[in-house]
């Protein structure tokens, strides 16, 4: 008995820190007030606990959280605008390649061959889905496959499958080592996925119910697994846009109870009462009975018989505000500022919507350089791998090389301010040609060689460059403030 009790004490204990509450008769002592639970925190706090990051976020953690994010998307116009819009701000109109090799010939073929194949896959398409998945459920899969059908040289193709897909058949039992193993992935010794679990059909298929759910084990070489990881050692994402899921069913809440106040104040509904005794007249009236009254009529009442007309009070004052505070909010937990969430900014002035922009756009190429390293870096070097095996198809195709990748530029919102801009900053050398074309995701070797044979052209027809207008004091003054 003596051990049982043990036992059972070692086990409410381990209960107890899992759940992060102290055990009975330990008090705890801590410097830091966030760390005492007290009346008022204590409803606050009831959901904290320490559970690892896998465990967090279990299988059925993110099954729900994947189906709430993917419902509020396709029923909410600003849940499903914004995901779109950093997919478009991430991704545009898609990479470009440059080869930093020392063979010109090599690297232009290269990029010319790479662009042709990624406009025959389409490419950018598939990038722009890769980033709205991993907005709503948090990853993607991608998994390199060969394609005959492509009308392209190289038959590499990239097909996206959804996270439902890659999950645990019940194999995990037949394993030794089940640490190996976690929720679709296996895993070496030292937490490098190895290979993936990847379902032949979604698990939301009809055709399941016939079929059954058979799988195939594919090594991890073939799946670029497309996520972010909020904690070290996590190894399943979850939709970016979680924290913000609450947030969106309140809006549309509130925007339902602005909509119900404002009908109910238009239709003519009212009480019909009277002062009278409860034995008097008012005896052979029906308690809690209704009267039909069509729209735009007067009715007149008996004697000793008033109507009041129910008043529906019409939050108009606050409803604008409530909404521009949710949506901020809501748009926070991608960086992503008011006026691009709301598609609005009639409150905003040049200054601070460039200074909003700052936050928004670091985020962005923080993305696009974990897009080139997770996804465009894996697609080249497969298609390189591919590539080398056709005979005579590009110059040292066996050897990647050095390389970069250039997306969209963003739009100067005054060209003018930002060419004066450009041109004291190549003047006094504190940036180079290829910094101020990746600006604006151009490869600078290639556009100074179009610039040169335009301008060889033109000397050719004869023709003079214009010169560049000078500012003037009050544009200098405006491009000091700007």
């Amino acid at each position: 008995m003596g051990l049982f009790r043990k036992i059972v004490a070692g086990g409410q204990l381990l209960a107890r820190r899992m759940s992060g509450r102290p055990a009975p008769g330990v008090r705890l002592f801590a410097r830091y007030d966030a760390a005492q639970t007290t009346i008022e925190n204590r409803r606050h706090w009831a959901n904290a606990d320490v559970l690892s990051p896998d465990e967090s976020a279990s299988p059925d953690v993110r099954r729900t959280l994947r189906s709430r994010a993917r419902y509020e998307v396709a029923n909410n116009s600003y849940a499903s605008g914004i995901v779109h819009t950093l997919a478009n701000y991430v991704v545009g109109t898609g990479p470009r390649l440059q080869m930093l090799s020392g063979d010109p010939l090599a690297n232009e073929t290269i990029e010319r061959e790479f662009s042709a194949w990624a406009a025959t896959v389409r490419l950018a398409d598939k990038l722009r889905l890769m980033r709205i998945a991993r907005c709503e459920s948090g990853e993607v899969f991608g998994l390199l496959v060969t394609n005959p059908a492509l009308g392209a040289r190289v038959k590499l193709d990239v097909r996206l499958i959804e996270a439902d897909q890659v999950e645990d058949p019940s194999l995990a039992v037949t394993l030794q080592d089940v640490s190996a193993y976690r929720d679709g992935i296996y895993f070496d010794a030292h937490g490098n996925p190895t290979a993936y679990t990847v379902l032949r059909r979604h698990p939301g298929g009809q055709a399941n119910l016939v079929l059954g759910q058979a799988f195939d084990v594919i090594p991890a070489a073939s799946v670029i697994h497309y996520y972010r990881a909020g904690r070290p050692g996590q190894t399943r994402g979850i939709p970016e846009i979680t924290p913000a899921l609450p947030l969106f069913a309140m809006l549309r809440r509130y925007t339902l109870a602005v909509l119900g106040a404002a009908e109910q104040a238009a239709l003519p509904s009212g009480v019909v009462y009277t002062d009278s005794p409860a034995d008097a007249e008012a005896a052979g009236v029906e308690p809690m009975d209704t009267l039909e009254m069509n729209r735009g009529e007067w009715l007149t009442m008996p004697a000793g018989w008033k109507i009041g007309q129910v008043k529906s009070e019409q939050p108009t004052t606050t409803y604008p505000d409530f909404k521009a505070e949710i949506l901020n909010e809501i748009a926070r937990c991608l960086n992503m500022p008011f006026n691009v969430a709301a598609g609005n900014s009639a409150g905003y002035n040049y200054a601070s919507g460039r200074l909003d922009y700052q936050a928004f756009f670091k985020a962005i190429r923080v993305d696009q350089s974990d897009m080139c390293s997770i996804v465009l870096d894996r697609v080249l070097s497969a298609w390189m791998a591919e590539a080398a095996v056709i005979s005579g198809y590009l110059p040292r195709a066996s050897d990647a090389g050095a390389h970069q990748w250039f997306f969209d530029g963003v739009e100067h919102v005054d060209p003018a301010k930002e060419a004066a801009a450009q041109a004291t900053r190549l003047a006094s050398h504190t940036t180079t040609l290829a910094a101020e074309f990746a600006r604006t995701g151009l490869d600078w070797e290639s556009e100074l060689r179009q610039r040169a044979r335009e301008v060889a052209l033109m000397k050719e027809l004869g023709l003079t460059l214009a010169a560049a207008p000078a500012l003037g004091p009050d544009d200098d003054e405006e491009f000091a403030r700007g």
